[in-house]
C-alpha cells in the first residue's frame, strides 16, 4: 500500500523541510552523543549521525520531498556503495523502493492544470490510487470514454522548477555533517541534475517512446506502450496500459526460458547502443514486464534515455573487443579515448584501471556462456575500486555519460543474477561490439 503525502511544491517549502531535517538530525546526533557518554562510551560521528532514529528521519523527510532530493539519495546509495558508511548505504537504498503518492487534491490539481476543469469528462474510470509512485511522478490508471486503457504517469507539482536548488541542498545537507567525501559527491550531484532534468521532460520521454517502437517495429520479442498524443503535456504522459508479470519473478520458470530473456535483454542492451545510439539507461527492474502468453518484454519509463555519437561507439566498441580478447595494449587505448584515463596518469594508476576494465569485460571470455547466479565477480569489482579510490588521491570519475551506461549495464548484469541465469556474453559482444572497433 502506497502512503500519501502532499510533495512541497514551492521552492521555500522545499527549503524548509531540508532545514527541519538538518535540525533533526542534529538534535538526534545530540541525543544519542549524550547517551552514549551517560553509558561511559566516547561515540564517534558515525556512531551518533547513524542511528535508527536518524535513519528514520532522512529517509522519511527525502521520500516526502520526491523530485531531486529523492533521486540524490537513489543515486548515492547505487554509486558510492564502496565509500559510504554501511549503515548510510542501507538507508539510501530504501528509496529505490519507498515512495509517498500524492493526495487526491493534489493529483487533481495537476491534471486540472493539464486539462482544464472538465477533465474528468474525458474518462469513463480513473484509478486515483496509483500503480506505483517514484521520485518525480506517479503512474494511474485510466480508461477513456472512447475505450483507450491508458497509464497516466503524473509529475508531481513544482519537481522540474526546483531541479537544481534542491540537490545543492541535499549537497550542503550531506557535507554539512560530513556524510558523504565531497569528492564523491561533486560528479554525482552534477550527473542528479542533468538525469532529473531530462527525466522531468516528458514530451521528451514521449518522443524516446516513438523512437524505440519505431526501433522495435517487426521485433516480436518486445513491446512499448504507444503514446496517446491528445492527453500528453509537459506534466503529464498518457500511454497504452501495459499489463505483465515483474521480469524479475521469472527466476521460477526453466532454466532455459531464464536464459533466452536475459540473452534477450543483453542483446536490446547493445543494440541500443551499437545499432541506435539511444539507451534506456534506468535498469529499474520495475522498467521490465514479462507477458508470457505472448512471449515478450514490456519496456517501460524511457525519462533517462540518453543518446550516444558515433565516435562514442566506436570507442566503446573497441573497449569491449579489447576485453573480450584480454587485449591489453588496445584495452588501454579505448580506455584514453573512452576517457577513463589521461596522459598524465600515473602508471600504477593506468594498471589499476586496466585491471578494473579486464574485470569488467570478464564475461565476455567466458566461451561456455557466463552464470550470473554463483559469479563473484561485483564483489571482486567492488573490493577492487574501493581499493582504487583509497590508494589513489587522483581518482576521477569518468565522463558522465559513461557514468549513465554504467548504471545500464551494472543493472543489467543484477538483473541477469536476478534471474539467475546463464548468457554467451562474448557472442553478443563479437556480433554488436566487433563491427564498431574498426571503425
Amino acid at each position: 500500500m502506497i502512503s500519501e503525502k502532499p510533495v512541497p511544491a514551492s521552492r521555500a517549502g522545499r527549503l524548509m523541510q531540508m532545514g527541519r531535517l538538518a535540525g533533526g538530525l542534529a538534535g538526534g546526533m545530540l541525543g544519542a552523543g549524550l547517551r552514549q557518554v551517560a553509558a561511559g562510551n566516547l561515540p564517534t560521528m558515525g556512531d551518533m549521525l547513524l542511528t535508527p532514529a536518524n535513519a528514520t528521519r532522512l529517509t522519511n523527510r527525502l521520500s516526502e520531498m520526491r523530485g531531486a532530493a529523492m533521486k540524490v539519495g537513489q543515486l548515492l546509495s547505487m554509486e558510492s556503495n564502496d565509500l559510504l558508511p554501511p549503515q548510510l548505504t542501507e538507508i539510501l537504498a530504501r528509496l529505490r523502493q519507498d515512495a509517498h503518492a500524492m493526495p487526491i487534491g493534489q493529483v487533481d490539481a495537476v491534471l486540472t492544470k493539464a486539462w482544464g476543469e472538465s477533465w474528468q469528462d474525458r474518462f469513463s474510470r480513473f484509478v486515483f490510487t496509483p500503480l506505483a509512485a517514484a521520485s518525480i511522478g506517479q503512474v494511474h490508471e485510466a480508461m477513456t470514454v472512447d475505450g483507450h486503457h491508458l497509464a497516466i504517469k503524473i509529475q508531481y507539482p513544482g519537481i522540474r522548477q526546483s531541479i537544481d536548488s534542491d540537490v545543492d541542498n541535499v549537497a550542503g545537507l550531506l557535507s554539512l555533517f560530513n556524510m558523504v567525501p565531497a569528492e564523491t559527491l561533486r560528479p554525482l550531484l552534477q550527473e542528479a541534475k542533468i538525469q532529473l532534468h531530462a527525466e522531468a521532460d516528458y514530451l521528451a520521454e514521449a518522443q524516446h517512446l516513438e523512437a524505440f517502437a519505431e526501433h522495435l517495429a517487426g521485433d516480436d520479442g518486445f513491446v512499448v506502450p504507444r503514446v496517446h498524443a491528445e492527453l500528453t503535456t509537459g506534466d503529464v504522459l498518457a500511454m497504452e496500459f501495459m499489463a505483465g508479470e515483474p521480469i524479475e519473478k521469472i527466476a521460477g520458470h526453466s532454466q532455459q526460458q531464464r536464459d533466452r530473456l536475459a540473452t534477450r535483454l543483453l542483446e536490446l542492451s547493445l543494440r541500443e547502443l551499437f545499432n541506435w545510439g539511444l539507451v534506456q539507461t534506468d535498469p529499474n527492474y520495475a522498467n521490465f514486464l514479462y507477458q508470457q502468453n505472448q512471449d515478450r518484454i514490456v519496456l517501460l519509463d524511457f525519462g533517462a534515455a540518453r543518446c550516444y555519437n558515433q565516435q562514442r561507439r566506436n570507442a566503446l566498441g573497441r573497449l569491449m573487443l579489447a576485453g573480450m580478447q584480454d587485449d591489453m595494449v588496445m584495452l588501454k587505448q579505448a580506455a584514453v579515448e573512452v576517457g577513463y584515463l589521461g596522459d598524465s596518469d600515473a602508471p600504477a594508476y593506468v594498471e589499476a584501471i586496466i585491471q578494473l576494465l579486464s574485470m569488467a569485460t570478464e564475461p565476455a571470455r567466458v566461451t561456455e556462456g557466463f552464470d550470473f547466479t554463483t559469479n563473484d565477480l561485483s564483489q571482486r569489482m567492488s573490493q577492487l575500486l574501493f581499493k582504487l579510490r583509497m590508494e589513489n588521491r587522483l581518482w576521477r570519475m569518468p565522463p558522465p555519460d559513461i557514468l549513465f551506461l554504467h548504471r545500464k549495464l551494472g543493472g543489467m548484469y543484477m538483473l541477469c543474477a536476478k534471474m539467475q541465469a546463464r548468457v554467451d556474453v562474448g557472442k553478443l559482444v563479437e556480433q554488436y561490439a566487433r563491427p564498431y572497433s574498426s571503425i
